[in-house]
């Protein structure tokens, strides 16, 4: 998941209104004083959280004084002097509240969410104070009303109309009336994501099943069953074995433990989060959540809060959005339908007496994939250790950029796993740096994803290198193993890496990034095709105790198997796509009960119901934290990449020229100019479905 900051109304990450708060003596906050640190990177061993608000105080000053000198110059309204100048406008409180928001999900407190509680509705309003600022959008108006006369590049053009229609898009053209609303309804929503947030956060760490029987571990791969302990014992439940609803126990215990109940109940602790009526329960914050949007969109003249979404995106329209979905739904719902046949055979063949339920999925898929390709996940996991992974990430950017990584101990970290790399071009000139954070913890988000504690952009006619990120919660390693990852995490840590060298690569003259969320996932996904590629398994894969390559047969095995269980993986996350489009395309929320309403929605596509969707509507972060309207997003970049990858695949899997144009053309530029016209720069055309569907036997 990308968790690159959406908001591209203003150039700065993220904005904040004055706090009547007295400044810290500069000397003592590391944020006000230029960092001791190799390119000056954030001083993570001296920031404190008392720092972050006398920082952002200095910050919000500095930027408002910009903003008023925009508004207040006496010379007409120029390119250079209203936008430009909006764009580079407010740099230390965009790397402030980079840091901040941040570490908010990897390393997070109570203190630190207190603390984001506090500045929601301060953002908030800070931002509607810009966005809504009548001279300020005169100004911008006034540059964009004369732009057929300008003489601007395609970037300057699309700088200028993102620009513009951001104001238009944040209320600028309504009346006071329905500002002073739209302001109210600003600040309620950013204090109910967070909650939203914060609730599936606090459910998910308090989700877990205790074994206290040890017979009742039968099946369970011994790398299982450490971490089991080591979790209960942290838990001061020496003696005993726990599971959580983190997808790195999750999952392994429903693909082997044969103990059906325990399955049903570790299953539930993931689905029911946030829906137990306790005080963490999301169902009225999601019905508040979705009433507000419903209200802000309607004030701004669109039907659905989905509309307004969608404009900016490369499907424009929900039409177009469900039309996408449908067009995958059906044969893949129909490929769901026979592997559910299977293994209800498999079961009936077992004496099992029982209908096939969501929680019996993983375990008889797993022991289907074993009788048929002879090939269970505990087979593959010893060739994917971290380190082998994350070695196999710097291969393939070597192969294919000449990238050069560089391990750096010097620079401070936020936490003792986080891991810091230098990213070189092959010439030796600095990219960037690479932060990267693995395991999971109590004060960590679950999922994965890649952001920046600062992003590329030029000042003084020089490129000021970027600080990415990749954040992930993998299999941790145990007092006798090494992490050892499923295919799923080899594949999802290519992915975010994919997001990090996007960020790495960026070449922009501006802050500002425009990039369309269903475009945003290419750059991912397009490098989890060669996580498996034969060719490039020889370069990684080695068993972490022998050194031994993968063998030729595994690989056979893991090629055959390539299909195997996708109709499930298809089905269950286009479930959770057409609810995200379901939930933004209503025009009240306000009497909807959010279970019936889930309910009415899968049964009316058809799902069948030993399948539930990817993300439930209680825990469904993504729609409230960037990709609102927009799940879809993933299987629509999917068209993308595996077009994109069709590239490579018709000269070689590492040829230098094309990857070289997939830089230019898209990793150094998405977000400067139009998704669709930087893509067919690239493949000499429009992207083509079959090679989506090929991939995952829809055709």
């Amino acid at each position: 998941m990308d968790k690159k900051n959406i908001l591209n109304l203003l150039a700065p990450a993220l904005l904040l209104a004055a706090l009547c708060l007295p400044l810290a003596a500069t000397g003592d906050n590391p944020f006000l004083t230029v960092p001791n640190t190799p390119y000056q990177t954030p001083v993570f061993d001296r920031i404190q959280l008392a720092h972050y608000l006398p920082a952002m105080q200095e910050g919000m000053k500095r930027q408002q004084a910009e903003i008023d000198a925009i508004v207040a110059n006496p010379k007409p309204p120029t390119f250079e002097n209203t936008i430009v100048a909006l764009d580079m406008s407010g740099q230390l409180l965009g790397e402030v509240t980079a840091v901040f928001y941040s570490l908010l999900s990897a390393a997070t407190s109570q203190p630190m969410q207190d603390l984001a509680n506090e500045l929601a509705p301060l953002l908030s309003t800070h931002s509607d104070n810009i966005a809504l600022n009548d001279r300020l959008f005169a100004r911008v108006k006034g540059v964009y009303d004369r732009r057929s006369k300008l003489k601007l590049d395609p970037v300057q053009r699309y700088l200028l109309e993102n620009t513009y229609r951001g104001f238009v898009r944040s209320g600028a053209l309504l009346d006071e009336k329905q500002k002073d609303r739209l302001r109210e309804i600003n600040k309620e929503h950013s204090l109910l994501a967070l909650k939203f947030s914060d609730n599936v956060l606090a459910e998910t760490n308090s989700s877990f099943i205790v074994i206290a029987d040890k017979g009742d571990l039968a099946g369970l791969p011994d790398g299982v069953v450490v971490e089991a302990a080591e979790a209960a014992k942290a838990m001061d439940l020496a003696g005993k074995w726990v599971f959580t609803a983190q997808k790195t126990s999750w999952i392994p215990f429903l693909q082997y433990s044969p103990r059906r109940d325990l399955r049903q109940a570790l299953y539930e602790c993931f689905i029911m989060r946030g829906d137990r009526d306790n005080d963490k329960d999301n169902k009225a914050v999601l019905q508040k959540l979705l009433v507000l949007r419903e209200e802000r969109y309607r004030l701004l003249g669109y039907k659905t809060p989905a509309d307004y979404y969608l404009e900016p995106r490369m499907a424009k329209t929900p039409a177009a959005v469900n039309d996408f979905l449908m067009r995958l739904w059906k044969p893949a719902l129909a490929q769901s339908r026979a592997e559910a046949a299977e293994l209800q055979k498999l079961i009936d063949e077992e004496k099992g007496g029982f209908p096939l339920q969501s929680w019996d999925w993983w375990y008889y898929a797993e022991k289907l994939r074993k009788t048929r390709y002879d090939l269970d996940d505990s087979e593959l996991r010893p060739y994917f250790k971290l380190e082998n992974v994350q070695q196999g990430m710097f291969t393939l950017a070597e192969k294919l950029w000449g990238l050069k990584f560089v391990e750096r101990k010097d620079i401070p970290v936020y936490d003792p796993e986080v891991r810091v790399t230098e990213v070189r071009e092959g010439d030796g000139t600095l990219l960037g740096i690479l932060y990267m954070d693995f395991f999971p913890r109590d004060n960590k988000q679950g999922g994965a994803w890649s952001g920046a504690f600062r992003g590329t952009f030029y000042k003084d006619g020089k490129r000021v290198i970027p600080f990415a990120t990749l954040v992930g919660n993998f299999t941790k390693p145990t007092a006798g193993t090494p992490s050892l990852l499923s295919i799923d995490e080899a594949l999802t840590s290519f992915h975010e890496f994919g997001h990090a060298l996007n960020t790495l690569f960026t070449d922009s003259r501006y802050r500002s990034n425009f990039a369309p969320q269903d475009s945003v996932e290419l750059p991912s996904q397009i490098m989890e095709h060669w996580v498996l590629e034969p060719e490039m398994l020889k370069l990684y894969a080695r068993h972490y105790q022998t050194g031994e390559v993968i063998p030729a047969a595994l690989v056979e095995k893991l090629r055959n198997s390539s299909l195997f269980n996708q109709g499930f993986e298809t089905v269950e996350f286009l479930a959770s796509c057409f609810l995200d489009m379901a939930w933004h395309q209503l025009e009240s929320a306000l009497n909807v009960n959010v279970s019936r309403f889930e309910r009415k929605i899968m049964d009316g596509i058809g799902l069948i119901p030993e399948i539930l969707p990817r993300w439930g509507s209680t825990y469904f972060t993504h729609i409230h934290g960037g990709y609102e309207a927009g799940y879809y997003s993933y299987m629509w970049s999917e068209v993308l990449d595996c077009d994109a990858f069709e590239a490579f695949k018709e000269t070689s899997l590492f040829d230098r020229k094309t990857a070289a144009s997939f830089r230019k053309h898209i990793l150094a530029r998405l977000g400067t100019e139009d998704a669709m016209v930087l893509y067919k720069r690239f493949r000499g055309r429009e992207p083509k479905v079959e090679p989506l569907l090929k991939k995952r036997g829809l055709l």
